[in-house]
């Protein structure tokens, strides 16, 4: 079962301040009509007394522990920065499994929680920006990848080869690495201004092919690139399903019987 925590805690956030704001504005008044009349009554009252009559209720008292915090998690999480766990290979060698990372989420623009709608246009997704999006066949699932192709390009892929609008994607051999077999060849690859690296397996089967990116619409690939199941076999990413921009590695933890590593704090190129 996925479970949309975003929307867990706007539901939790909204519940603690609704009871909250119940108690305040409709039984705290009781609350102290109350002890103007004891006090009317019976004269001064001990501390304990009064606070006693003055007490919340438990629900009340803890809804309003609960929201502050509620609120100040739902605000960093759903406009600023966002943690992430990368579950899987794809991203390798630029991310590993068990990275902990941070997801600018206000870098392509201010997006309303669970709805993901912009309503504050920031930045748009650049050519080498490793971004968060969620997948476009199953929404609940967030996913990691590299920007290939912008709105309005032509992506072929073709011999382990990516072309933009005709032009090949720029590869330099780093490394080959024993011992696997079949080889595995360490690239580094330059978008733009974006220089990182990549893995490309040379024991696995090409696929070709080529898609022209609608308006609106990203190109996705990962950096293990043939071991990554990307925007070539599904399809483009629409601009509502992106999370945010991936910007720093905080942490890693293989498991949860190992040491968290701190150690390995890094940018995201």
């Amino acid at each position: 079962m996925d479970f949309d925590f975003a929307l867990i805690l706007v539901l939790a956030t909204f519940i603690s301040g609704l009871l909250w704001l119940i108690d305040t504005l409709m039984l705290a008044p009781g609350r102290r009509r109350k002890l103007a009349e004891v006090k009317a009554e019976r004269g001064e009252l001990p501390d304990e007394a009064m606070t006693a009559i003055l007490r919340q209720p438990g629900w009340a008292d803890t809804a309003r522990s609960l929201f502050p915090v509620l609120a100040v998690v739902l605000v960093l999480r759903s406009f600023l920065y966002e943690p992430f766990q990368i579950p899987s290979g794809s991203m390798l060698p630029t991310l590993e499994v068990g990275d902990f990372i941070l997801v600018n989420k206000f870098h392509y623009g201010l997006r309303l929680p669970v709805l993901n709608k912009r309503f504050v246009e920031i930045n748009d997704p650049e050519r080498g920006d490793v971004a968060v999006f969620r997948y476009p066949k199953q929404p609940s699932i967030n996913y990691i990848k590299r920007v290939i192709g912008l709105p309005g390009d032509t992506v072929t892929y073709h011999d382990k080869v990516m072309y933009i609008n005709g032009e090949e994607i720029n590869l330099e051999l780093i490394a080959r690495l024993p011992p696997n077999n079949p080889e595995v060849l360490l690239l580094r690859e330059t978008l733009g201004d974006v220089a990182h690296q990549v893995y490309q397996d040379l024991g696995r089967a090409s696929m070709s092919g080529q898609w022209v990116v609608p308006e609106g619409h990203y190109f996705f690939v990962g950096d293990n690139r043939d071991n990554s199941n990307d925007s070539r076999y599904w399809g483009f990413v629409s601009e509502d399903l992106l999370v945010g921009k991936a910007v720093a590695v905080w942490m890693h933890w293989d498991n949860f019987f190992s040491l968290p590593d701190f150690s390995i704090i890094r940018r995201i190129q």
